[in-house]
């Protein structure tokens, strides 16, 4: 049996719904790849919590638990470990995103991130989130 690796994603939104994804830095896992911001949950953190303690760390954001909204989650079997991991939108932050880890950053449109694979290929278990906040993003524009 494999292990099971709980990370926590965040779709931040801007309000013309560009979202920002994060390229993974070359020595990393998947380097390369497009990803939306997150980590590991830690042992007593709530996905909620985790993921403002990554956002901060990675990009050095201020953003509180009910800044969050769930979406949707990916579990998806690496070859190593099974990943579980939700997706939360955030709509509302403090603070302009900084590349603190290495990574590279950039605001994709919310409503095609995820089919452009040439120039933002993701991970397939951020793939598989990108067709929620597609339909997502489709459907809150046409509300406005």
């Amino acid at each position: 049996m494999k292990k099971i690796l709980w990370v926590v994603a965040g779709a931040l939104v801007t309000p013309d719904y560009q979202v920002l994804l994060s390229r993974r830095p070359a020595g990393k896992n998947l380097a390369g790849f497009w990803e939306f911001p997150g980590g590991k949950i830690e042992a007593g953190e709530t996905p909620e919590y985790a993921l403002c303690r990554e956002l901060k760390e990675e990009l050095k954001l201020e953003i509180e638990p009910t800044d969050l909204k769930p979406l949707t989650f990916a579990s998806f079997e690496y070859e190593a470990f099974h990943l579980v991991m939700p997706l939360f939108v955030c709509r509302q932050w403090r603070g302009t995103p900084v590349e603190a880890e290495g990574q590279t950053i950039a605001f994709v449109d919310a409503e095609t991130v995820g089919t452009d694979g040439r120039k933002y290929p993701m991970p397939p278990a951020d793939d598989e989130l990108s067709e929620s906040l597609r339909l997502w993003a489709k459907r809150h524009k046409s509300e406005k």
